[in-house]
């Protein structure tokens, strides 16, 4: 019986939190804390953003597509693992696996071309600063931003259209917490090549053409700081990058352990926990790290809230 002839699967079981039977609640209470902090953290730097014309600048309009594209790569996987866990079935159905699959390539394909726009700002800003503000006028961020959401939505039409055409046989459980292209490839049972290949040549352009982008402009803008003379001077253009440079490691970091398995694969256990510091922790992490090391957001920060204690004083004296 050809591949074409089998029943194709209609329901996915996750076996990622397998190893744990009696500790469901704990594991909800513990995602849904994180989700909470995620959703609550990224929504106050857009919000701050918005409202303070201090922060209407090139570097906080990217950092506010970044605080969105964190809600988003969150809202993909977290609210599902919590279904899992108030019904007590960590199962997905297959239209489900593939709609979760293609919104998570392209949120977590938008990131690293966001982060080289990101890297390209400080470039603009520290090593071409009498040009800055015709380099990064409101027009080019505009169509920046809008270019990297683009390639994460090419890059995950390609895949998810491949993914599609994948038969599994009966073959339903994924060692894994969410629906993402590695584990769904392991299951099946036609030939893969064409997806492996896919995938390969999709990292190297996806991941290593913006990461490219961010080692040559920080390449640059290291040169551009050991010219300054002032250790105040170097001190305050190290400063503006730091937040980026901290956040460009965790998230290469782990996307790098994440695609780039070893061919006998993870312990299931390690499997899980790689997932879940990759799509889960580290949305978390971005405004926290901004919101510590910037001061401007937490001037902005503060201003909201005097504002706001200002207004209720005024409400009540009248």
């Amino acid at each position: 019986m050809g591949v074409r002839n089998q029943t194709r699967v209609v329901e996915f079981v996750f076996l990622g939190f397998s190893g744990i039977p009696d500790g469901h609640i704990y594991l909800f209470l513990s995602f849904l804390a994180i989700y909470l902090v995620t959703v609550l953290g990224n929504l106050i730097i857009f919000t701050l953003i918005q409202l303070d014309s201090s922060l209407h600048t090139p570097m906080y309009y990217f950092l506010s597509h970044l605080s969105c594209l964190d809600i988003c790569i969150s809202s993909v996987t977290v609210p599902k693992i919590l279904a899992n866990f108030l019904h007590q079935r960590q199962t997905i159905t297959y239209n489900q696996c593939m709609a979760q699959m293609f919104f998570l390539i392209s949120f977590t394909g938008t990131e690293p071309a966001l982060l080289a726009v990101m890297a390209y700002d400080r470039y603009a800003a520290i090593c071409k600063p009498l040009h800055y503000s015709h380099l990064m006028n409101t027009k080019v961020c505009a169509i920046l931003a809008f270019a990297t959401w683009v390639w994460g939505l090419l890059n995950t039409v390609l895949h998810t259209a491949l993914s599609s055409k994948l038969y599994f046989c009966g073959a339903n459980q994924i060692r894994h917490i969410y629906c993402d292209l590695p584990p769904l490839m392991k299951i099946a049972c036609n030939d893969v090549h064409i997806n492996e290949l896919a995938t390969h040549i999709a990292s190297l352009f996806v991941g290593g053409g913006p990461f490219f982008i961010i080692i040559l402009s920080y390449v640059f803008i290291l040169s551009s700081i050991l010219k300054i003379r002032s250790t105040t001077g170097k001190r305050k253009a190290f400063s503006t990058c730091a937040s980026h440079i901290t956040v460009v490691i965790i998230y290469f970091g782990n996307g790098l352990l994440n695609y780039n398995r070893p061919s006998t694969g993870y312990s299931l256990e390690i499997d899980t926990l790689v997932s879940t510091i990759f799509c889960i922790i580290t949305p978390m992490i971005n405004p926290l790290i901004y919101s510590l090391r910037k001061k401007d957001v937490k001037g902005a920060f503060r201003k909201v809230l005097e504002s706001q204690g200002k207004s209720k004083h005024h409400h009540t004296l009248n």
